[in-house]
């Protein structure tokens, strides 16, 4: 009988040893596989996703994942493609990884698999100038008009925080822009990359706000499901760069004016994941 139990245990320690280093091996032949890795980005959204003067991709998330082939040892090639298209590249297996400002979203963890977060994006609120706002918290009072996109974060956050406020749910962005600038609405709440955009076009008729009491939306990015392999190499290298100050580094290179903009105005930035 101990005979038994000890031929047991030591094929159950075989096994255990041997799917270890199965699981390491997988990691390496993400390094040494002469493939190039093939990573969707839909290219509009600068200064993250763009293209140079020569129409050649370009930006944070570009510089980000070039640096990312470089630390695995392997050619990245970027694959332009609409936003429709980001996760459908990933089922389909026509790209490895989807890089593009993408949300995490618990109906998207069902068709691929997210790394650990990269950056965090917060909600903001623009308002008309001198109408006396303090924060979004403000904005909860009866008669004040609050214009928010349908579907997105900043029609759940209304929904949950300013009760006694009236929120208009718009198609657009710039329908609800187009309420503030006409006095139609006291305020436009929705993630803070987009507020910014639109205070910077209008910064001499509004103001940017914080939002307190919020839920962070995280970006990540995909995989596909499954690939554990290589979802591990991509975790390991954001908190390896992230040490190493790459997302200073891409701060100073692509982010500085904004920086600057969202310490002015209390808001956090993108890439303080301790915040």
């Amino acid at each position: 009988m101990k005979k038994f139990l000890s031929v047991a245990v030591l094929l159950l320690l075989t096994v255990t040893v041997l799917a270890g280093c199965g699981s390491k091996n997988d990691e390496e032949q993400v390094k040494t596989n002469p493939k190039p890795l093939v990573v969707s980005m839909d290219l509009a959204h600068p200064p993250f996703e763009m293209k140079d003067e020569k129409e050649n991709p370009t930006g944070v998330s570009v510089d980000f994942i070039k640096a990312f082939g470089e630390y695995v040892g392997r050619e990245v090639k970027i694959q332009p493609v609409s936003e429709d298209q980001l996760i459908p590249s990933l089922q389909q297996e026509k790209a490895d990884l989807v890089m593009s400002s993408l949300f995490v979203t618990e109906d998207g963890k069902q068709l691929v698999d997210f790394s650990e977060p990269y950056a965090q994006i917060e909600l903001a609120v623009l308002v008309k100038k001198n109408e006396g706002f303090s924060s979004a918290e403000s904005l909860n009072q009866k008669e004040k008009k609050v214009a928010v996109i349908a579907g997105s974060a900043g029609e759940l956050y209304a929904g949950k925080n300013l009760s006694d406020a009236e929120i208009t749910v718009l198609a657009d962005e710039n329908a609800c822009v187009s309420q503030v600038l006409q006095g139609k609405a006291d305020a436009f709440i929705s993630d803070q990359l987009m507020i910014y955009s639109d205070w910077k076009n209008y910064a001499d008729q509004t103001d940017l706000l914080s939002v307190g009491n919020q839920e962070v939306g995280k970006w990540a990015i995909a995989v596909q499901k499954g690939d554990t392999a290589l979802l591990a190499q991509v975790n390991e290298f954001i908190e390896t760069y992230r040490i190493n100050g790459g997302f200073n580094k891409l701060t100073s290179k692509y982010l500085v004016e904004e920086k600057e903009d969202f310490d002015r105005f209390g808001l956090n930035w993108i890439f303080n994941m301790d915040e």
